[in-house]
Order: structure tokens, then sequence, then C-alpha cells
């Protein structure tokens, strides 16, 4: 059945106006497109692109999603406080484990913050060999034992630091240039202090120039545990 004269000319003149704006719309977003490139390439930007330095590195997508209480990185441009050194009057020290060897004895010095406040030990302290009375050091003090590196030990109340001292055996050495003396106390400045702690320690210095003491720095926890 054929249609209408009338109907086929609405629909012939229905699918022209289509064709037009579908060729109408192409040609104006091509037309824009252009123009953009265009002004893009004469202005010498181009798209936006995202470097590897823009773009959230694993770790950080890592723990932006962890639900753990791993340590984080400090916010950028803040620091972190730092407690200040302990005095002398914060530090208890207490000897601890004593080992013999062939010539030696290495003997632990503990140090407990008995105060209640944070401080920081880092370094070495210094240690000599004392007695008499007044009591008063006897023969050089210990050289550091560089062979543990230095770290910063902070110490909250109760907590502890600990270093190693080396005492080599006075009879090693000649009399005549040792000099030996019985001492008894351990002389020990905490890093950083003028003010010694005394500890109980009988023992043979030599009282010349000899010394017979090497210290390591210290380091964290109570060296006292076997």
């Amino acid at each position: 059945m054929s249609l209408p004269l009338t109907l086929r000319r609405g629909l012939s003149a229905t699918a022209l106006t289509c064709v037009a704006m579908l060729a109408t719309g192409c040609s104006t977003d091509s037309a824009l497109s252009s123009r953009s490139t265009a002004a893009a390439t004469a202005s010498g930007t181009s798209a936006p692109t995202v470097s590897a330095a823009t773009r959230p590195s694993a770790a950080h997508t890592a723990r932006a999603g962890s639900t753990g209480t791993s340590t984080q990185a400090q916010p950028a441009g803040t620091t972190r406080k730092r407690s200040a050194a302990c005095p002398t009057r914060y530090l208890h020290a207490k000897l601890g484990v004593t080992q013999g060897t062939a010539g030696s004895v290495y003997q632990v010095i503990d140090f407990t913050n008995i105060s209640r406040t944070t401080c920081t030990l880092y370094g070495y302290p210094g240690v000599s060999l004392a007695g008499g009375s007044p009591v008063r050091q006897i023969g050089p003090a210990a050289t550091r034992n560089t062979a543990a590196p230095r770290a910063l030990v902070t110490l909250a109340p109760g907590a502890t630091g600990n270093a190693l001292l080396r005492i080599t055996d006075a009879g090693n050495y000649p009399t005549a240039q040792c000099h030996p003396t019985a001492t008894q106390y351990l002389q020990v400045y905490p890093p950083g202090q003028t003010t010694p702690i005394y500890a109980p320690y009988n023992s043979t210095a030599c009282a010349g120039m000899i010394g017979i003491l090497s210290v390591s720095a210290i380091q964290p926890g109570s060296g006292s545990r076997s």
C-alpha cells in the first residue's frame, strides 16, 4: 500500500531537517575543538598530565587505607619536639652484669630515669676509678669505644639506658709505670653533665698515665639482662 503524496513529502522534509541538524552539530563540535586546539597551540600550553612526582605513592596509598598504628611521617613544615638532656639529678646509676675475660673485666652501667620528666642521653658517659677520703679520681678517665654507634636514647620516667665499661687488669703493666692503687668507686658523669654519680666498686687502678678503661656509647634498655 503506497503512502499518500502529502505524507511522503512531510516525512522527506522531516528527514532532511534531522540530517541538517546532525550535520550542524558535528560541524559546531569540530569547529569548537579546532579553535580550542589552535588556542592552546598559540599560547604554548597543553593539556595537564599527572607525573610520577604528583601521583600518590604506593606507600602513601597504603597508609591512607591502613587501620594500623604504625609510625606516621611528620607533616611538612613541622618538627618533633626533642626532650632535654638528662641532668645528673634525674638519674640513678647501677652496676649490672660483670663478665671477666683474659686480662679484662666488662662491667655494665645502667642509667635509670628516676624523675617524672622524659629526658634523653646521647653519646658517651665519662667514667673513671676513684677512691680515698675525700674521694678523688685515680688514673686517666675511660677512652671511647666506638664499636657501637651513638644513638639518641629517650628515657621516659622509670626507663633505662646502659653503657659497657671495659677495665683492663692493672697487673698487665709494670708496677713502676702503673703505680697500682686500690679504688672503691666508679666515678660516672652522664653525657654532657659536670656532676658525677659515685657507684661503689672495688678495683685496682693505675695511678700513673696508663689508661686501663674504655666505655661504649649509651644504648637503650637495661644491660643487666642476662
